[in-house]
């Protein structure tokens, strides 16, 4: 009999693992072995994959096991593990030690948690040093100071902060494609260099240099952002509210944001809400997102274009200093009115709609870019003062 003698009949048979019936005229198991190959050779590896039969080419199935090891099993095997771990041929490859499945925010702090990072603590100034008049003013009318039990939770957060973005850990490596796939949807792994990170926002195709100021705990805002279900979605909505005619870059925002919140910190602006929950991480990532938030809000009702980002970002930071509560307030509202299924807050379309164009030669004026005295451009963004 010869090979076009062996046909499938139909894809119930498939279905049912029937490889037996495939070709049931070789008596011998390698001839059985040789002459199923043959029938399968000619058909895509999906199907293969969808219907069982590489598994029942390499593993005991209804009393059926290879006879020889053959070459081509082994091959098809390999083939067979191959098709979840498909990787975007562009740019550099991500590395084979970096697992594609979502890695949660708990699980990255986790990770800072367990290693090591003495060297990296050295480095910072948990509260912002004042003499004279201002030390007095400070201590008579400023925030409480953060209780004792909380500064080392506090410190982890400064420390975080000095770490930068390392593309040979495979924990880091995670974040960014976890952050990726939320955003754009995407079920594959991306290369972590290249220019799909500034369709994300970013400033060029390597994260690593738009973390100024902010380090790896822009990225872990990032990450809290897209994988708390609660603010998943405000981070869509944001995020197609950048690439609408009133353009702005995503992350690179976020990173601005994550600056404000780290000086909020340090300044103990958040330290009566800290105390109050006796925690410092869920208080931290709760004003990051309440300040993106409010952001979003003033870029969109303002019509603010990329040449206003410094000054917004400017005014943004004194009113999140002087009034966290009013913002954590707004963001409560918010994130109630998404649960109950209620219509955007943000007010921002609900399909991408006309783009702008992506430009490389928009110039993003950051927080840490900006005179210190600076005042030009200054607006009322429109939130009660905090009683």
């Amino acid at each position: 009999m010869n090979e076009n003698s062996c046909s499938f009949h139909s894809e119930k048979e498939l279905r049912d693992g029937q490889v037996e019936s495939v070709c049931a005229a070789y008596p011998s198991p390698y001839d059985k072995d040789t002459g199923v190959l043959r029938a399968l050779r000619g058909i895509p590896i999906s199907e293969l994959k969808n219907h069982g039969i590489l598994r029942a080419l390499t593993a005991e199935a209804n009393g059926w096991q290879p006879g020889v090891v053959n070459a081509e099993v082994l091959r098809a095997q390999e083939e067979w593990e191959a098709v979840d771990n498909i990787q975007t041929e562009s740019g550099n490859q991500a590395s084979v030690d970096q697992p594609g499945q979502l890695i949660s925010f708990s699980e990255a702090l986790q990770h800072f948690q367990t290693v090591d990072l003495s060297s990296f603590k050295k480095r910072i100034q948990p509260t912002i040093r004042r003499t004279g008049l201002a030390a007095i003013r400070h201590c008579l009318f400023g925030p409480p100071k953060l209780h004792q039990g909380l500064r080392e939770e506090r410190d982890l957060v400064l420390t975080i902060a000095q770490c930068g973005l390392d593309s040979q850990d495979p924990m880091h490596g995670r974040v960014l494609q976890t952050i990726y796939k939320k955003l754009t949807g995407s079920k594959f792994d991306c290369a972590l260099h290249g220019d799909h990170w500034e369709d994300l926002g970013f400033q060029g195709a390597n994260p690593a240099t738009d973390l100024r100021g902010a380090g790896f705990l822009a990225l872990l805002h990032l990450l809290y952002l897209v994988m708390d279900s609660k603010t998943l979605l405000m981070a869509q909505e944001i995020f197609r509210l950048s690439r609408h005619h009133i353009q702005f870059p995503f992350c690179l925002m976020s990173v601005n944001i994550t600056r404000i919140t780290i000086q909020a910190l340090r300044e103990d602006s958040l330290s009566r809400e800290c105390n109050r929950q006796q925690k410092v991480v869920p208080v931290v990532n709760s004003f990051y997102a309440a300040t993106f938030l409010r952001l979003a809000h003033v870029w969109r009702t303002q019509q603010k274009t990329i040449a206003d980002s410094g000054l917004v970002l400017k005014d943004l930071e004194v009113l999140a200093k002087k009034s966290p509560r009013r913002l954590l307030k707004t963001l409560e509202i918010y994130l109630a009115g998404v649960s109950k299924g209620q219509a955007s807050l943000l007010g921002a379309p609900k399909c991408y709609g006309p783009q702008a164009p992506h430009s490389k030669d928009l110039t993003f004026t950051g927080v840490c870019d900006l005179p210190p005295h600076s005042s030009e451009g200054r607006a009322y963004l429109g939130l009660p003062r905090e009683m």
